[in-house]
Formats: C-alpha cells, structure tokens, sequence
C-alpha cells in the first residue's frame, strides 16, 4: 500500500530545510534538502528557496511552512531571527503566488508549533496528555504549548525575561556556539530559564527539540528543575513532519 504522502518545509534563521514525508509514519521519504537561510531573510529571499526547494521535490500537492515567527491567518505578525519586513506579511499569498498555487494549499505555521504537532502524532505516546510545554532550541527558542494534545497557538515563551534579559539571548543553542560554552556551562542557563517557565506555566513535562536534542545524553541529565524534561522524538526533523500534516489535513491557525 503506498505511503500518504505530505510535503513541508522548516524556515529558520540558519538554514531553510525541505522534505517529502510519509504522514503514516512522520518519516522522510528519501533525503531532505537544506539551504542556507539568505540575508537580509526577506519574504521575497525566502520564497524564492522555498521555490527551489519545491522544484528540486518536483512536488505538486499542498505545501506546509514554517516561520520564526506568530503566524495567525496565514499572515506573519512577529519576525524572530528573520527579516523584520515580515511582519504583516501575508505568508499564504506570497508562497501560493510563488508556488503556483492557491491559497488553501499553503498551510503557514508557527515552527514550534508544526514541530509540536509532529510530536504529538509521531512522538512519545506520553506527550499527549497534561500540560505540555515544547521548546526548540535553535538560533532562538520556540516553543508550543498543549493541552491533553490541544495545540494553544503562538505561544512566544523564548522572550520571557530571565533576569533581566530575553531569554533566548541567554539560553539558545546559537549562544551555546557564539560564546563557546561547555554543555554544563550551557545547561545551567536552559535550567535557569526552564525554572523560570515552570513557574509561571507549571506543566507537566517539557519536551525539548532543535538540532541540539540529538545530543540531549550531553545536557538533559544535567537539568535539576522539578518539571520532566524529555528529548523530542523527531529532533530536527519535527518541523518539516509537522508542516506537512498541517498542509495534508488544511491546518492553519
């Protein structure tokens, strides 16, 4: 029986990655393609890879996206590690007008969002219940919120303040590589600010993903804050898995 297949693309402030996916399995059929993030990362930069990217698929179905950024209706209302030009900018019309396309088959969404949604489908069956509060940790922090696997849209947990600063300034993976912290070095400011989130949110467990979750054995026993704290199941690749399902099923917040 053939695969249901899906195609989604993550946009993140490194790196704009795509893939065909397998939404039975939330696996990649075949390899992604990654392409490096332009700068300035303007609507106009990034749909011109997202157009590449699409070509090199030679896909021709509903496209999922992901932004760094709230996306409520198709239309971008933050720029977090992009172009600030992104914001009020109707994301679903720009992509289907690049693409081809009509609007109903461009699904825009947050990217801790799409990967959220990925883990709930694909992920740790025990992630489905409770409050769940995911965190991805990349350029930024992005994170998604569930309820018993209800997804609260655009939550923008990496800018709470965290002694005096933003949080992502002090506890992304970017900050980990700019300022060459040792893994407990690093550790110790996600705990900190983790404490900071569970104080105010109080969930059940955190989930915890971006390029740095493959090696959670580094940092993740290192944790002492009182809420579990898990490595998401698809790492990486959450986004994209997430992005697909939301463009195969007609998701949007």
């Amino acid at each position: 029986m053939a695969a249901t297949r899906g195609f989604g693309i993550d946009v993140g402030g490194s790196g704009i990655k795509g893939a065909l996916v397998d939404l039975d399995t939330g696996e990649f059929i075949g390899d992604r393609l990654r392409i490096e993030t332009p700068h300035p990362a303007t609507p106009d930069a990034v749909a011109d890879v997202v157009g590449e990217i699409v070509r090199h698929f030679d896909w021709d179905g509903p496209v999922g996206v992901t932004l760094p950024a709230v996306v409520k209706q198709g239309v971008a209302h933050t720029a977090a590690n992009i172009d600030p030009s992104w914001i009020g900018t109707d994301a679903d019309t720009l992509f289907a007008e690049r693409l081809g396309r009509v609007r109903e088959d461009v699904a825009m969404l947050n990217d801790a969002d799409a990967a959220g949604l990925a883990e709930m489908r694909f992920g740790d069956p025990a992630v489905r219940s409770g409050v769940v509060a995911l965190l991805t940790f990349g350029t930024g922090i992005g994170s998604a919120l569930f309820d018993d696997g209800k997804l609260m849209p655009n939550t923008e947990f990496g800018h709470i303040e965290v002694d005096g600063h933003d949080g992502e300034t002090r506890a992304a993976a970017s900050v980990k590589d700019r300022e060459g912290l040792s893994y407990p070095e690093w550790a110790a400011r996600v705990d900190r600010y983790l404490t900071v989130l569970e104080n105010l949110i109080w969930p059940d467990r955190f989930v915890v993903g971006g390029g740095v979750s493959k090696k959670s054995d580094k940092w993740v026993p290192l944790l002492t804050n009182r809420t579990p704290v898990v490595a998401a199941s698809l790492q990486n690749n959450a986004g994209i898995v997430g992005a697909a399902a939301a463009a195969a099923e007609g998701i949007e917040p």
